[in-house]
């Protein structure tokens, strides 16, 4: 004890000042070092280029469209005046005239609901199930993922769109709906491919083992420790191939075996002006423009989200 302490003072709370000190010191330090996740990273990533922002507002507005039509044209699209069959742009109708006279910009806006509700069904069942298939055959392995393997190389030799011709063309029914069950018929063996590689990385890391050691059911490890850690890779391909089946639809409609003629969407836009494209090139071009920037714009997102997720892409940055 210093023999010039302060009167006053035991021996007692200088023993409490000593240890009250690193205490505070290291909730200092947990508190302004707190571990960051690899989803924080990638948003701060992806929140600094501007390409992400031009996506994403693009992105927006075409949802908004798609939801709320009637928010952007006043005009129904189903009104057809002969008389302005093929004319150019006037008041009110800032596109111009169909070959039928009806209102090019209305059934743009109109048509965006089913093109983009095609994109939307496919990614989401061909993600689902490239995940489920993917995630089994290369957790467990064996027989199963020699099983899986075999049939999904019998439907990844059969090109996407070329199936999906084959099939509509014997439905009876063409819905939003049924044009996307068949697309992701034939589209699933490429997420789950990449699932299954990415999973077979997973499941050797230290994590894992530690769960497995620990006693805990492997297909709860898969559920809560595999997956999760395994999906990157595939949220990437996702985002691409979106604005892929969106094209694909239009492509279907284009040939007459996808959407129904009376369903506005911009393959069926394109498909009718098309007989019409040297007197009035226009009323192709404007479909076909909404339909490439809304392609592009969701290739623009999945380049943004590829560099994000990948570290090896923000390092080079």
């Amino acid at each position: 004890m210093p023999s010039n302490a302060p009167s006053g003072l035991s021996p007692d709370h200088y023993v409490a000042d000593l240890e009250e000190t690193p205490i505070k010191a290291v909730d200092a330090v947990d508190e302004s070092e707190k571990p960051r996740s690899s989803w924080n990273d990638a948003w701060d990533s992806m929140k600094s280029r501007p390409m992400f922002w031009i996506s994403a507002v693009l992105i927006l507005l075409v949802l908004l469209v798609a939801l709320f039509p009637g928010l952007f044209s006043p005009t129904s699209p189903t009104a057809n005046e002969l008389t302005k069959s093929n004319q150019g742009p006037e008041a009110g109708h800032l596109l111009g005239f169909t070959r039928q006279g009806a209102d090019v910009y209305a059934r743009i806006i109109f048509g965006t609901r089913a093109s983009l509700t095609v994109g939307l069904l496919a990614t989401v069942l061909v993600t689902l199930i490239g995940v489920v298939i993917g995630s089994l055959a290369g957790f467990y392995g064996g027989w199963l993922d020699a099983v899986v393997s075999r049939i999904g190389d019998i439907f990844f030799a059969i090109p996407t769109v070329l199936g999906a011709i084959v099939l509509m063309s014997v439905l009876p029914s063409r819905t939003p709906l049924t044009v996307a069950l068949v697309l992701s018929l034939f589209a699933w063996p490429q997420i789950a491919r990449i699932m299954r590689g990415s999973v077979l990385g997973a499941k050797s890391s230290d994590y894992v083992m530690a769960s497995m050691a620990l006693g805990v059911s492997r297909f709860r490890i898969l559920l809560r420790h595999v997956i999760p850690n395994a999906i990157t890779p595939v949220i990437v391909v996702a985002t691409v191939s979106l604005g892929t089946f969106i094209v694909a639809e239009a492509t279907l409609s284009f040939l007459g075996i996808g959407l129904p003629s009376g369903t506005m969407s911009w393959g069926n836009d394109i498909d009718q002006a098309r007989v019409s494209i040297r007197t009035a090139p226009m009323t192709l071009f404007w479909p076909a423009a909404a339909l490439s920037i809304t392609v592009l714009s969701f290739l623009m997102m999945g380049d943004v989200v590829r560099d994000a997720l990948d570290p090896k892409a923000r390092a080079r940055r």
